[in-house]
């Protein structure tokens, strides 16, 4: 599949079908994750994959919508601050590095016909609890996973998504107004 098509497939699924992700298709996915780049190659990232059901009952008590319980796998994507390049303003690039990762493991879970949805509202502190993370490692997103039990709008991207003209600027930052 071309990428571009790819890219328009990956949607956020919040509805999966009662069908255990494979380790052997998690592991794929994973591996995307692990290749992603990362600023001066400091990967500050951990993947905690849980699977089993105490497991995912506990951290689906972190996030307050009850449609995650139905996803069979979820990946907590987690930084490690201590490990990241900082730039020389002081920017820490875990945030940016992790979302590399997160962004790697969607595409390739879309390529083996699998859905996700990038979470980034849950409770930290209960998330850290349950993986018993230890200081400076954070865990960044939710990224359930699993066969999806519905399929994406056609066209949504050219009804959902700001047109070329109005993200794209050439030389020089100018102001437009957002039309929709």
């Amino acid at each position: 599949m071309a990428f571009i098509d790819l890219a328009k497939n990956r949607f956020s699924s919040r509805k999966f079908l009662d069908k255990p992700v494979e380790k052997e298709t998690l592991l794929k996915v994973l591996e995307a994750g692990r290749v992603a780049p990362s600023a001066m190659n400091k990967q500050p990232w951990h993947f905690v994959v849980i699977t089993k059901e105490e497991s995912l009952s506990e951290i689906c008590e972190c996030y307050e919508r009850d449609w995650l319980k139905a996803a069979k796998a979820i990946i907590v994507i987690c930084g490690d601050h201590s490990q990241a390049w900082r730039r020389a303003d002081g920017k820490i690039h875990t945030d940016v590095d992790t979302s590399i990762a997160i962004d790697h493991m969607t595409l390739a879970a879309t390529d083996l016909g699998l859905a996700t949805c990038w979470i980034c509202k849950f409770d930290v502190m209960k998330c850290v609890k349950a993986l018993g993370l230890p200081d400076g490692v954070e865990p960044i997103a939710l990224l359930p996973i699993g066969y999806p039990a519905v399929e994406p709008k056609e066209n949504r991207h050219e009804q959902l998504r700001k047109s070329l003209d109005e993200i794209v600027h050439w030389e020089k930052f100018y102001f437009k107004p957002f039309k929709r």
